[in-house]
């Protein structure tokens, strides 16, 4: 009986034991596998690999959340998107990184791309000038160039154009586009109060064509981004910036053969040959379909131990991203929230592991209301923490107003901002609803009771009542501006009017400190928390968990009778282009929410083609 219990007991602690070693070597073996597999997660880059960079890409300030990501898929875009800081962090990683030999500029689909603008490119022309300072090979072949991607692309060691390729090299224009005409016909009523005699952005309702005033600040914009262009591009190619000049005034469009002649590009030639050029650089086997490479969207996933400002710690600077249009209350994905913003701000302003702010805005401004409400809170959080504006493409008018209270404004060149003014547009349907035999009557007990109704023009006593306001908004914002900038008041009122200033023109008169981009922000802000080297990023807005992105609120698209089908109606191009400027034009009507009815913006359709 003993033995028995001896050998059961022995038998069972075997079991055990056995046991024991099995689930170990199991969860050992599960774990190793984890490991391995971990390791072998994300992009694998080769040896002397080409980085690949689609001058088609959208490149956005912050990063695209899940909703619209979402959308972007079921609605077939195939588009690629990055947000700025990923496509900067991605080069300056590159630049360090031993198995990438080069960059390759791809300039084949930037025909009919939503790219960004010229202030951004900026950036970007930057971080390329210095990968190539730094010994590695900058490559780039197109088949048709505009200013914009050529902007880029003039960094490169070698450019190559397709022998049945063209350059656009014609200088840069503005052409709004005026409703003035169609409201009169089909009976809809427009008013205007404003303050500022450059504030442009209701001509498109009033007039015809440009004002003198708002022609005159066109042509200075103009001609501030084309002086910058030339400038940056010459220097490139090594071409005088008057010989860019003579080349748009009298080619404007090059074939191939011309742009060679004149030193634009290096080669003329096909992809094949490109390809076979870079199969050389990357010492790629002459069987394969293509060269080594890593395209740069992939390549930003890459483990990023290469770049210093990923390190662990507890010191934090905020990079906070202001894009879009100024709406009151929290607005959509895509809009500039008065209130959201404002909550961000409170609460980075109470968290004391963030050292110092960086706001990056890229807004061509909107609701009077909502700016004031995320003024007050920057004016705020700057009294317990450094906070410094890092303006984009656009930080104009509401964009300037938050700004306006910070430590320091940086901007590029060819950044747009100003535009220190407001303005109203009040709307009525009186002819319209007349014409097709629709009418109203009006019961109220006070003399301005139906003041903000549709179906009559105002009064002239109702519209003194909005000037009013109107003024006193202005005089805010030339306040404002005074004291956040510690600029006479005199000389705000003379800079103001509603005008718009390139960063450039901004910086000689004051509205901006220094110019220079999102990096040199982050920079000054470490500088200014005294932080050194041990501080990392945070960015915001943040986006909650995987269920609160896919299933939150997603962005109300412009429901217009105005949307067409292009791939219907087989319009020609130039029509189509016409027909998304109206549809932008309106959409931008939408969001105009502020509840005085007061707006700080750009004139609606200023765009620099």
């Amino acid at each position: 009986m003993q033995n028995f219990i001896k050998q059961t007991f022995a038998s069972l602690v075997g079991s055990v034991l056995g046991l024991f070693i099995f689930f170990g070597l199991g969860t050992t073996g599960l774990l190793l596998l984890l490991f391995a597999a971990s390791r072998d997660m994300g992009p694998q880059v080769k040896d002397k690999s080409m980085l690949v960079f689609d001058l088609s890409m959208k490149i956005t300030d912050g990063e695209p959340s899940s909703s619209q990501l979402l959308q972007k898929t079921l609605s077939g875009d195939e588009q690629e998107q990055m947000s700025l800081r990923a496509v900067l962090d991605s080069l300056e990683k590159a630049r360090r990184d031993q198995r990438i030999v080069g960059i390759y500029l791809d300039a084949t689909r930037t025909s009919q791309a939503d790219t960004a603008g010229f202030a951004t490119f900026k950036e970007i022309r930057q971080a390329l000038e210095k990968f190539r300072a730094g010994g590695k090979k900058v490559v780039a072949y197109g088949m048709d160039w505009g200013e914009r991607e050529y902007y880029l692309s003039s960094v490169a060691d070698t450019i190559v154009l397709n022998p049945l390729g063209a350059m656009e090299i014609n200088g840069l224009s503005s052409q709004p586009l005026f409703l003035t005409g169609a409201l009169q016909k089909y009976g809809i009523g427009v008013q205007v109060v404003r303050v500022g005699k450059f504030k442009g952005a209701v001509e498109p309702f009033v007039l015809t064509k440009l004002s003198p005033e708002n022609r005159q600040q066109t042509q200075k914009l103009l001609n501030d981004v084309w002086a910058e262009w030339r400038y940056a591009v010459g220097k490139s190619r090594k071409i005088p910036p008057v010989k860019l000049q003579a080349i748009a005034d009298n080619q404007a469009f090059l074939q191939a053969d011309q742009a060679k002649a004149n030193g634009l590009v290096d080669k003329v030639g096909y992809f094949d040959q490109v390809v076979a050029d870079l199969k050389q650089l990357t010492d790629s086997d002459k069987d394969e379909k293509s060269f080594k490479q890593i395209s740069i969207n992939e390549y930003s996933q890459v483990s990023d131990k290469l770049l210093d400002r990923k390190r662990d710690s507890k010191n934090k600077i905020a990079v906070v991203y202001a894009e879009g249009e100024i709406v009151d209350g929290l607005g959509d994905e895509g809009d500039i929230g008065g209130d959201r913003f404002a909550r961000i701000f409170r609460r980075l302003r109470q968290d004391k592991d963030v050292k110092a702010i960086v706001l990056r805005i890229n807004s061509p401004g909107g609701s009077a209301t909502g700016a004031e409400v995320m003024q007050r809170e920057v004016r705020l959080t700057r009294e317990v923490k450094p906070v410094v504006v890092s303006m984009g493409d656009f930080a104009a008018s509401g964009g300037y107003w938050i700004a306006s209270d910070s430590n320091r404004i940086f901007a590029e060149p060819n950044t747009i901002t100003g535009s220190i003014g407001v303005f109203g547009i009040l709307f009525n349907a009186q002819k319209l609803a007349s014409n097709n035999g629709v009418t109203w009557d009006t019961v109220k007990t006070a003399r301005y009771a139906d003041s903000q109704t549709l179906s009559r023009p105002k009064t002239p006593d109702e519209l003194a009542l909005y000037q009013r306001s109107v003024n006193k908004i202005y005089s805010l914002f030339l306040d404002k501006v005074a004291q956040g900038r510690k600029i006479p008041e005199a000389k705000v009122a003379e800079i103001a009017q509603g005008r718009v200033w390139s960063g450039t023109a901004a910086k000689q008169i004051g509205l901006v400190d220094e110019i220079g981009g999102l990096d040199a922000a982050i920079a000054y802000a470490a500088g200014q928390a005294k932080l050194g080297k041990d501080w990392q990023l945070q960015e915001y807005p943040q986006f909650g968990t995987l269920g609160e992105r896919l299933f939150g609120r997603t962005p109300e698209e412009a429901r217009t009778a105005l949307k067409l089908d292009e791939t219907q109606l087989k319009l020609p191009e130039p029509l189509i282009t016409e027909l998304q400027k109206l549809q932008a034009e309106i959409s931008i009507l939408q969001k105009l929410n502020d509840p005085q009815g007061v707006y700080a913006r750009l004139p609606f359709n200023l765009k620099i083609e």
